[in-house]
């Protein structure tokens, strides 16, 4: 089993003819990934890969099982696109796009919610399961995505999407395959955040364990805290807390939109109490996650 995504999961591609939207729909497929359509207005009858392009999603939708769309198109279009997916019944969105306003992006999430969709991002480079499909640009080209990931039975939640990769590739290279890793996106405001996904991991036998990679700024790390305080869970949850010389540069943004530090709770001091006094183990080094998982693992035996 796996989270979100599995070797039946359908789904299409928004903004299909874009240079990066051919590139991503190439490499989901040569990974083995059912794309049954793309969406960019005015191009239908076309095709790229031979996956059949056309003019709107309900032009999919109306014939086709979908169950999920990749948002690939620019920062003014995609709360369009995104609403467009939701409103023809599609319930997983994983949107690449970057910058776009965060009154939109609040705007996709609500509605996403209350019409039952789930979506992944922005500014994101999707799921995977190991072995079986990816959805987004995780791992780039198929030959590459096969040698960082393995088959297996750790979850990965990453806010960046290259540490992603970066993390399966530590885990693989030490025997740990993986079940589902998720770039849940580096903006402000996502979809989906590390405690909302944990109910997804919780529930699948085949996770056993899960490893975090953090960024500062936000409240996603005191959220996932919050939440394994009020739950429990069953699974070693494993974190790397990335810009701790942010703690003495107040005001400054490590890389993602969603990385400015705003206060205390914003900071990586922070953000590591919290997740240690809530059992969250916290490795100095990337290097260290698979020797702190074995160990986590072990002690729950």
């Amino acid at each position: 089993m796996a989270i979100l995504i599995d070797k039946e999961t359908t789904f299409i591609v928004q903004g299909i003819t874009g240079r990066e939207a051919v590139s991503l729909t190439r490499e989901n497929l040569a990974y083995g990934s059912r794309i049954v359509g793309g969406v960019t207005p005015g191009r239908a009858g076309r095709d790229v890969y031979g996956v059949p392009v056309y003019d709107c999603v309900r032009d999919i939708t109306a014939h086709t099982k979908v169950d999920g769309s990749v948002v690939c198109v620019p920062p003014k279009f995609t709360r369009d696109a995104v609403f467009e997916a939701i409103e023809n019944g599609i319930k997983l969105i994983v949107v690449v796009t970057e910058r776009i306003p965060r009154q939109e992006v609040a705007q996709m999430v609500e509605l996403a919610r209350l019409r039952g969709a789930r979506i992944i991002g922005p500014n994101c480079l999707g799921i995977i399961t190991p072995g079986e499909v990816k959805m987004g640009g995780v791992g780039g080209p198929a030959e590459d995505t096969r040698k960082a990931y393995m088959r297996g039975s750790v979850g990965i939640m990453s806010r960046s999407g290259g540490m992603t990769t970066e993390i399966a590739n530590t885990l693989t290279a030490a025997g740990l395959g993986q079940s589902t890793a998720v770039s849940i996106g580096g903006d402000a405001i996502i979809g989906t955040s590390y405690a909302e996904l944990m109910p997804l991991f919780e529930a699948d036998p085949e996770t056993q364990a899960i490893a975090i990679y953090s960024e500062p700024g936000g409240r996603m790390e005191a959220e996932l805290s919050e939440w394994v305080n009020q739950n429990g869970s069953r699974l070693p949850i494993v974190a790397f807390m990335a810009g701790r010389f942010m703690d003495k540069m107040p005001g400054m943004r490590f890389g993602h939109a969603g990385t400015i530090v705003e206060g205390k709770a914003d900071t990586t001091a922070d953000k590591i109490e919290r997740m240690t006094k809530s059992g969250i183990s916290v490795a100095e080094r990337i290097e260290e996650i698979p020797e702190l998982i074995k160990q986590r693992l072990a002690e729950a035996r």
